[in-house]
């Protein structure tokens, strides 16, 4: 099976960017399953179910999210009717929306569970999502209908987090039983693709689709402003320069029989990071 994760998409450069470079990266990567991070993606804080229905129009199967769930309001009454849109599994219990589900391939040949959950490490007070994890994985065993009827082909989790060390943790714990482990929130893509001795494929951060002539996506005058003078200064807003906007993600190619990964690849395509040869 093959499976393109893209990481944070930011603003409207990088929706943009995402919906320019997608087809051709379904041409030369042929995914059966397309998943991605769209936390920032209206106006850099949050996600609109409008802006949820251009990426699966466009061929998405899947979006996750993270901190900046609930920055676009109206979701928070919407997310429970979009089955594709999911949010960190460890909020606290009675939250709105899911935190993991599964759903088929576009050719209807696989089952795969999409898992999101968000590190504690430097971030809000969350609920444990080693925990939270463990118990969807309880449930839903990789290695397909062998497994049972809960059975699935895939397992990917989108770990948003801010410390590696708690990302290369969380791989380290699921090596074996899920396909990915890839991290999103820090929008800068890290350079540690890998197939981990257990065979799940891993990455530390993904990376941002977006302006990468900015401070991780925000422009970078009023970022350094406040970093500098340590006053506020005008609210943060997304870069806009499409010429810089990169669309970065991973590549995996997973066994039919096992579910773990084969293949594992940095994906970088766009006008100012240097291009990923893996693709």
């Amino acid at each position: 099976m093959r499976i393109l994760f893209l990481g944070d998409v930011v603003g409207r450069s990088g929706r943009e960017g995402v919906l320019r470079h997608l087809p051709g990266l379904r041409e030369r990567l042929r995914p059966d399953f397309i998943i991605l991070n769209g936390e920032n993606a209206a106006g850099g804080f949050g996600i609109t179910d409008k802006i949820a229905a251009e990426f699966f129009a466009a061929g998405v199967d899947c979006i996750t999210l993270g901190n900046h769930s609930w920055d676009q309001k109206d979701l928070v009454g919407q997310i429970d009717r979009l089955p594709n849109l999911i949010r960190p599994i460890n909020y606290p219990e009675g939250t709105p929306g899911r935190g993991h589900t599964v759903l088929p391939s576009r050719n209807g040949r696989y089952k795969v569970l999409v898992v999101n959950a968000m590190g504690r490490v430097f971030m809000d007070p969350m609920d444990d999502p080693f925990a939270a994890v463990e118990k969807v994985l309880k449930i839903h065993q990789l290695g397909g209908a062998r497994m049972g009827p809960a059975g699935v082909d895939a397992a990917v989790l989108d770990f948003h987090g801010e410390a590696t060390s708690e990302k290369m943790g969380m791989g380290h714990v699921l090596d074996g039983r899920v396909s990915l482990v890839v991290g999103t929130h820090s929008h800068v893509p890290t350079a540690d693709t890998q197939i981990l001795s257990g065979g799940t494929a891993y990455q530390t951060d993904a990376g941002m689709c977006g302006d990468y002539d900015t401070v991780i996506g925000m422009k970078k005058e009023a970022a350094i402003w406040r970093m500098t003078r340590k006053i506020p200064g005008e609210r943060f807003s997304p870069g806009e320069n499409d010429a810089m906007v990169t669309v970065c993600g991973v590549y995996v190619e997973t066994d039919d029989r096992t579910g773990l990964a084969k293949r594992a690849e940095a994906v970088r395509v766009g006008g100012r990071l240097k291009e990923a040869a893996g693709i």
